[in-house]
């Protein structure tokens, strides 16, 4: 048997004939349908990665107009003025906008989450300027009884949104287990359980930008452990690692400091906390929430201890880490 391989552009140029015989895709934008193919055509190029790799395939799924949530206008066909968004062959919608839209804009996604409809640009825009340097430092010890502890000891408390709402979404799962599949009343219910997740959701992104906005604006040199959280969320604190989520505020975190022009210096995270800061060892299980050195006599909280060993081997690589960049030890 002959395969033929069909790329992305072979179903591009199709297009204006299969415009021509479906009278409903004469009201899409044109390029909108030529990035429904570069989609597709990326979801099959990693399905046969995967493959190559032997690793578990996963075929790509046909999304129906349930399951797809974005459309992409690549290069053209939008313009905004004020608070209106005038979309190719849709017509002006009304948004309401965050921010003022800076820089060059390249391309919109219209994106629709939990029932609600969001306008993302992406842009291009000049080096930002770098950040007054203020001098001081940091390491940060990322954790569960505090979401965070800083080298001077301060504690940022840990808000566990997810476990404060857990009595809320187990009654809306509830409605929607007693639904019956298919009806219109099961399909209301999961549109309430989306919009509570989606609240937990927006909820620990804010405080995450605020806390991280907060250290960057503050410290020059912060020091994080390069942690690898996909493990340690597998684990049996599972649901309490995924409430904090740390990757995603050492996320934000990475690409403020680096906006800011500030050093951010990832850390091997082994032996962070069976260490003095002095350089001796102090092995200590987890339960040993306090840290006492014999060789120096520091006496402090494990996190607190943990926190300035993590800047102690942070500041070892300080000489070669150029601002706005991020190293690993």
């Amino acid at each position: 048997m002959n395969h033929v391989s069909v790329t992305c552009y072979d179903q591009q140029r199709q297009l204006p004939l299969i415009k021509a015989d479906d009278p409903e895709l004469k009201g899409v934008y044109s390029q909108v349908l030529q990035d429904v193919i570069k989609r597709v055509d990326k979801a099959y190029d990693a399905f046969f990665r995967r493959i190559k790799a032997g690793q578990k395939a996963g075929f790509p799924r046909f999304h129906s107009n349930r399951r797809y949530d974005s459309l992409t206008y690549p290069q053209g066909g939008f313009d905004i003025e004020g608070n209106v968004l005038h979309l190719s062959k849709v017509g002006d919608v009304k948004v309401k906008l965050h921010r003022p839209v800076e820089g060059n804009v390249k391309t919109l996604t219209i994106k629709r989450e939990c029932g609600r409809w969001y306008a993302c640009f992406s842009v291009e825009m000049d080096t930002p300027e770098p950040m007054p340097h203020t001098g001081e430092i940091t390491g940060i010890d990322v954790g569960l009884t505090s979401f965070a502890v800083m080298a001077d000891g301060e504690h940022i408390e840990n808000p566990r949104y997810y476990r404060t709402a857990q009595a809320q979404l187990r009654r809306t799962q509830r409605r929607v287990s007693r639904r019956k599949k298919g009806s219109n009343r099961r399909r209301k219910a999961v549109g309430l359980l989306k919009r509570a997740h989606q609240h937990v959701k927006n909820q620990r992104a804010d405080f995450h930008h605020k806390e991280s906005r907060k250290l960057v604006d503050r410290f020059s040199l912060i020091a994080v452990e390069d942690l690898n959280i996909k493990g340690l969320a597998g684990g049996m604190l599972a649901k309490s690692v995924n409430d904090a989520g740390w990757g995603s505020f050492l996320d934000k975190l990475t690409y403020k400091a680096e906006y800011a022009g500030r050093v951010l210096v990832r850390v091997n995270p082994n032996g962070t906390s069976q260490r003095c800061p002095c350089g001796a060892s102090v092995p200590k299980t987890l339960a040993v929430r306090w840290h006492t050195c014999t060789a120096c006599g520091l006496s402090v909280n494990r996190d607190h201890a943990s926190a300035l060993e993590i800047l102690r081997l942070g500041l070892s690589l300080q000489a070669s880490t150029q601002s706005g960049a991020t190293c690993v030890a």
